[in-house]
Formats: structure tokens, C-alpha cells, sequence
């Protein structure tokens, strides 16, 4: 079986791991043919990350017209977003979900694409997850959970059901949120926080439980 050519987006330490999981992948389904990464530092260009060569900076995909897949191995939620809507412009680069082949997932999950599901996690039922999320290691996602774009959660984060994450959400190491509450749009949950009611977008929250202590939401605008 031919594989699908795919480069990961980014060269640091996200993105070994990436490497780590499709590897994974391919002891199982056999699906990819990882040709390289992309790194802005053009001065990286025909290096090496783990034995994958690094092939230059973004414009690499306006320079190869052949379809190829692409994985955006960059934690932030901002930057991954200012990468996807850069190369999403280019109509013969494609974003798979890559899903770790340990992930407990039901075939009640709804995934647009781009996401990225690590080791280990849990996915149950009717979760509706959009675009472009990263789910890392041992997460577990509960029934009804709507998620939007870019989110991110770190390792051993529990969403309980019912609950709201918005666009852009990260969610810190081991933090949890308790059913029916919701997340607001590139808000930050620190580590081991516990939520047990909703945050506002574009807030910082830390502790037990969660407590605002930065807002960036003025006058019905994110600024």
C-alpha cells in the first residue's frame, strides 16, 4: 500500500513527539511517509530532528505543487492558528486527524481535521470536536463535550461532560472542569486547576477552584 506523503509543521520538541506518534501509526496501519519538517530558522534547512530532515521555512509549500498532507506540531493556540491560515490558502496541502492507535475513541466522536489525539486518551460519546485541536497525553473527554478550534490540552487534563470549550482554549497539565461549564474563547486553565463555573473568554484562571486573575474581554471585543 502506497503511504501519504506528510510533513510536520514546526521542529522542536511537539513535534519529536509527533514523530513518535506516527510512528505508532505505521506499526499499525502503515498509513505515512513522513518526508520532513518545517522550521522558520531557514539557517535548519537539510539538518536533522530525529533522523527527519528539516526542509526549509513555510515557503516550502508554495514551492511543491504536489498534494501533501501537513501536521502543525506547535503547542500555542495562537501560533497554530497563524500557521493554519496561512497554509490553508493552498488548495493541494490537506490536514489528516492523526489519532494515536491506544486512543479509546467511540465512533460518536465528530472531528473536523487537523487534529492531533496523543497516547493513551479517552474520547467517549457525542463529542463534537472542530479543527486543529491538540489532545495530549492520558486526556479524557466526557459525553457531550463540544470543543471548537485550536484548542489545547496539556497531558492528564479531565473535561467532564456537558461542558463548552471555545476556540482557542489551553487547558494546563492535570486541570479539570466540572459538568455543564463552559470555557471561553483563548482562555488560559492552569495546571491543576479545577473549574467549577465557566470562564470568561480571553482570561487567565489558576487554583482550586479556578479563579480569574487576568481579563483581556473588554466591551463585548477580545483585545
Amino acid at each position: 500500500m502506497d503511504r501519504e506523503k506528510l510533513v510536520i509543521i514546526g521542529a522542536g520538541g511537539f513535534s519529536r513527539e509527533i514523530f513518535w506518534l506516527v510512528e505508532d501509526i505505521n506499526s499499525v496501519y502503515g498509513e505515512w511517509d513522513i518526508i520532513g519538517c518545517i522550521d522558520d530558522d531557514i539557517s535548519k534547512k537539510g539538518s536533522m530532528v530525529n533522523h527527519i530532515p528539516i526542509l526549509g521555512d513555510m515557503s516550502w509549500f508554495e514551492n511543491t505543487l504536489s498534494p501533501v498532507c501537513a501536521a502543525i506540531a506547535v503547542g500555542d493556540s495562537v501560533g497554530r492558528k497563524k500557521i493554519a491560515d496561512k497554509v490553508m490558502a493552498l488548495s493541494h496541502v490537506s490536514f489528516p486527524n492523526l489519532i494515536h492507535p491506544s486512543v479509546r475513541l467511540s465512533k460518536y466522536v465528530s472531528m473536523g481535521h487537523g487534529n492531533i489525539v496523543c497516547c493513551s486518551s479517552v474520547l467517549t460519546v457525542n463529542i463534537t470536536m472542530e479543527s486543529f485541536n491538540i489532545i495530549n497525553l492520558n486526556c479524557t473527554i466526557g459525553h457531550d463535550v463540544s470543543m471548537g478550534s485550536f484548542c489545547t490540552l496539556a497531558p492528564s487534563v479531565n473535561i467532564s461532560g456537558n461542558v463548552r470549550l471555545e476556540d482557542g482554549c489551553s487547558l494546563g497539565t492535570n486541570c479539570c472542569i466540572i459538568p455543564h461549564k463552559s470555557v471561553g474563547g483563548w482562555s488560559v486553565i492552569g495546571a491543576g486547576a479545577v473549574v467549577t463555573s465557566d470562564i470568561a473568554p480571553m482570561c487567565t484562571a489558576v487554583g482550586v477552584p479556578a479563579k480569574e486573575i487576568k481579563n483581556s474581554y473588554a466591551g463585548g471585543e477580545l483585545i
